[in-house]
């Protein structure tokens, strides 16, 4: 069940959107004040904030700059401050999306809905990553070309999981090094050229005929889609 924290001042607002949430099916933590919120953001980390921005004790923009440096959290915004160039302002500031006072408990709901599934989205996206017809699974930790299954060592998968992701990019040889074997450059010129040649193998590649993996003599390494 998703999470809510909700930032409210007004006692019986806060009452009345708590019962709302929880028959809607989410687990509801609701603070009066911008300190108990962050402190919630920090040490509960829940799915989805609700942020008033007429706290007691602190501006809610300021709250939200704040929330936002410390956490990606979704956050929604409830306003009485209505006008463009304050809805872009919060926008702006870190926000994902907004209510204006007053608002129903239904349309919070819509709205904590839309953020919720906009995250699960990006989640999802982010579980994967594609170049041309390579694909790799990132959660399974396992790589496909063309549909097909590739054989590969763990640090095969971790260089080229590393290049998939800066896809198109010329990558160094030292950071390989570094990022992937976590270990200095010096001494380590050979090891990224066996596993290049091996894992260029797998993909079915020569270095003169070239698909996906593209050396760029004197800089480094990428990884291109070959259309």
């Amino acid at each position: 069940m998703p999470t809510v924290l909700l930032v409210e001042d007004d006692s019986m607002i806060r009452t009345a959107l708590v019962k709302a949430l929880s028959r809607a099916g989410h687990v509801v933590s609701a603070v009066g004040t911008a300190v108990d919120g962050l402190r919630e953001v920090a040490q509960r980390s829940p799915d989805v904030v609700v942020l008033d921005l007429g706290l007691p004790d602190l501006d809610g923009a300021a709250a939200l700059r704040m929330m936002r440096g410390d956490s990606d959290v979704p956050i929604i915004v409830a306003t009485a401050r209505t006008g463009e160039t304050n809805i872009i302002r919060l926008l702006n500031a870190g926000a994902d999306d907004y209510v204006t006072k007053p608002y129903s408990g239904d349309l919070l709901l819509a709205r904590i809905s839309a953020v919720l599934r906009r995250r699960a989205g990006a989640r999802r996206r982010a579980d994967a990553l594609e170049v041309g017809p390579l694909r790799l699974d990132l959660a399974r930790r396992v790589a496909t070309l063309d549909g097909r299954a590739l054989d590969l060592t763990r640090k095969e998968y971790d260089l080229l999981a590393y290049l998939a992701a800066r896809r198109d990019q010329v990558v160094s040889r030292q950071e390989l090094v570094e990022e992937v074997w976590r270990q200095p450059y010096r001494g380590a010129e050979q090891t990224i050229d066996v596993h290049l040649s091996w894992l260029r193998r797998k993909l079915g590649e020569t270095a003169a005929q070239p698909r996906l993996l593209r050396i760029v003599r004197g800089v480094g390494v990428m990884l291109v889609n070959p259309q």
